[in-house]
């Protein structure tokens, strides 16, 4: 996910709202291949106590029930808390976070570093033993034409071929941003016409409900186009979030329509309520 999306996203969070519902025992591990007890979240939501003890968040987020991470590029996104990691072999970061008791199958990566560095970011995915490299923003411009999305889209293509070569499918992470109209067309539908399904698989984030969309809608859309998806759940009020099975996501309908789109793994990413969408992903409140 783009940094300042992140920042000012969270920022909207809010916290928990009494009396979640609970999710039908045995729904998620229906939906997720990794089984239902892989209980994932976002690393950027942690990333200020990464970069003072990495090996404690992980304790901290272990006793708030969960037990898979997905990662940040540490020189991606070094001056953003990450930096601290650049320093370990990937064989050493994996023992860290195995040793915590968690799994790590998938790690975020900015466009500039992929593209100056992307054989050495892969390279080093697959020491560590990623299943997923994604993308987490393009970063362009507002002024951005429909033309520059497509070959945007066109390089990660490109990203996306090396990665095969070593085992690892790429994925891109999409925002609000790509839900935003240019000459007449869906901005995602545009990149959706041009990624290869063979190169590049999508990590949907769920809170573009807030503006309208449904992660469950483009699940059956683009069957098995998605690989993992980033958790949210939504007041119903602007783009305030709230803890999963608080809100107003259709949860049933969603992992229904997730193991039609293909998703293997979700991550929370929602600063507020995380022991509560921990809870409600394992089928209990």
């Amino acid at each position: 996910m783009n940094p300042i999306t992140r920042r000012s996203f969270i920022m909207k969070s809010a916290a928990a709202v009494a009396g979640a519902s609970v999710l039908a025992p045995g729904m998620l591990k229906a939906a997720n291949h990794r089984g239902k007890d892989s209980i994932g979240f976002q690393s950027w939501i942690v990333r200020e106590s990464i970069e003072k003890d990495f090996p404690g968040t992980l304790k901290e987020m272990a006793a708030l029930g969960y037990n898979s991470i997905e990662m940040c590029s540490p020189p991606g996104y070094a001056k953003m808390g990450f930096g601290g990691l650049e320093k370990y072999k990937a064989s050493e970061l994996k023992k860290i976070i195995s040793d915590a008791g968690f799994s790590c199958i998938s790690c975020h990566y900015g466009f500039k570093e992929l593209k100056e560095h992307g054989q050495e970011r892969i390279d080093y995915a697959k020491e560590w033993g990623l299943q997923q490299m994604v993308l987490s923003s393009f970063g362009l411009p507002k002024t951005t034409t429909l033309s520059d999305w497509k070959t945007a889209a066109d390089e990660l293509n490109k990203i996306g071929e090396l990665s095969k070569k070593s085992g690892i499918p790429m994925g891109f992470h999409n925002h609000n941003g790509e839900f935003e109209k240019l000459e007449g067309e869906l901005i995602y539908d545009a990149l959706m016409k041009q990624f290869d399904p063979s190169l590049v698989k999508m990590q949907f984030q769920v809170s573009v409900i807030g503006i309208g969309y449904k992660a469950a809608d483009y699940f059956r859309k683009y069957p098995g186009r998605f690989i993992s998806a980033h958790m949210y759940d939504w007041s119903g009020n602007g783009e305030t979030m709230v803890p999963l099975g608080t809100g107003k996501v259709d949860w049933k309908d969603f992992f229904a329509a997730a193991k039609v789109g293909g998703v293997k793994n979700y991550f929370v990413e929602m600063k507020d309520g995380l022991e509560q969408s921990a809870k409600f992903l394992k089928g209990a409140v």
